[in-house]
């Protein structure tokens, strides 16, 4: 009896033992795994003092109450540091006529402000191994009249003609809009003449962008519009960002500078080349998906931000999708304007400062590109003697 007694206690000693070590091993994964959970992710930029935000909203406040505040200015205003926003307005109307105020969540049509994110597009299909920067466009479109590659519809250097001006002479209806297959296949059966051969020189051109769109298309067997909804607007968290087609009712209309609204016409149906409508939050956003390496990795990131075009020498120079300011001191600006109809954009990148400046104005405004230069030197040496472009 003493034997068994004794064996039973044994017995029941292990099994407390054994269920008080599972219960401190549960407790203890647990809590490894909620602190895990609550490590918070180390922020991309160290983050601005209060004092710091303050000093950098006087100044751009008081720049723009020099400058573009001056102009009949009517849109929006955001600027940051780090990521952080030290400066941001909403100025005017969504609709002159209505007089219905602005606020954050008013997209405005970005013009060619959406050029970026059409190569983006591309490169991410280079990235997954669906496309060749090398491929020709007659890969996509057979009997495609021009020998061009995708590099060079990306850095505009393919000398393929202007469906602006040359749809317009070959007596395409002003008032019918045009669909991207529309110009695709103008160029297929028109064969307008190319405006230089290819690789010679820069030439910003829309056309480009419109190719581009149409591959993309091709490619993924999806809409330009769906394809961007699926893979960049709704996974980075573009809320307010979408690509406005023929189908779509106007979201917000732009306007001459005396206030008149901009009537539509047949150049308004395409896209790639623009009708991407944004906020400044969200191409705040866009841009810090950039520096997270979001959408693209840094080789391709970089080839983005690589300049193509050497033939004269100057600040100005334009990547796969992006310009670029290359100032004597080694300062480089990052950046894409935009300008259609009424609608004006500026959306630059200061990389070695991690600021980020964009304005967004439906109503005619070339204070909008002037403006934002000037606030370049707010965050460095920068150059501001170079001359204006034309907002494209």
């Amino acid at each position: 009896r003493k034997t068994i007694y004794l064996l039973k206690n044994i017995f029941f000693a292990g099994l407390i033992s054994i269920i008080w070590w599972g219960c401190q091993s549960s407790s203890q994964g647990k809590n490894n795994s909620e602190i895990k959970a609550v490590v918070p992710k180390a922020p991309l930029f160290p983050p601005l003092s209060e004092a710091e935000k303050q000093k950098y909203h006087d100044a751009v406040e008081d720049m723009l109450n020099r400058t573009l505040y001056r102009s009949s200015f009517n849109g929006s205003v955001l600027v940051a540091k780090n990521g952080t926003i030290v400066y941001e307005k909403y100025t005017g109307f969504h609709d002159l006529r209505q007089k219905d105020s602005l606020h954050a969540d008013v997209p405005f049509q970005i013009a060619s402000t959406s050029k970026p994110f059409t190569a983006s597009a591309i490169l991410k299909l280079v990235q997954e191994g669906k496309l060749s920067l090398n491929d020709s466009v007659s890969k996509f479109f057979p009997g495609f009249p021009y020998r061009v590659t995708v590099k060079l519809l990306l850095n505009h250097r393919s000398g393929l003609p202007n469906y602006l001006y040359y749809m317009e002479n070959g007596k395409w209806p002003r008032t019918q809009l045009a669909s991207n297959n529309d110009v695709v296949n103008t160029l297929l059966t028109w064969k307008p003449t190319q405006a230089y051969q290819p690789d010679r020189h820069f030439n910003y051109c829309n056309t480009n962008y419109v190719v581009l769109a149409s591959i993309i298309e091709k490619v993924t067997g999806q809409t330009f519009q769906e394809y961007m909804k699926q893979n960049f607007f709704i996974p980075l968290g573009l809320t307010n960002t979408f690509v406005h087609t023929m189908n779509d009712s106007m979201i917000t209309q732009s306007y001459q500078r005396n206030g008149a609204l901009w009537t539509l016409d047949f150049s308004d149906g395409p896209v790639g080349d623009k009708n991407i409508y944004s906020t400044a939050r969200d191409l705040l956003k866009w841009d810090q998906a950039l520096y997270e390496g979001k959408i693209l990795n840094k080789d391709l990131m970089d080839s983005a931000f690589t300049p193509y075009s050497h033939e004269r020498p100057g600040v100005h120079n334009y990547g796969l999708g992006w310009r670029m300011l290359l100032y004597p001191n080694g300062k480089k600006v990052i950046y894409h304007n935009g300008h259609w109809h009424g609608f004006n954009s500026a959306f630059a990148r200061l990389t070695d400062e991690n600021a980020t400046i964009i304005i967004l104005s439906n109503k005619y405004n070339t204070n909008v590109y002037t403006t934002a230069k000037k606030l370049y030197n707010l965050f460095g040496n920068y150059d501001g003697k170079q001359d204006d472009d034309d907002g494209e």
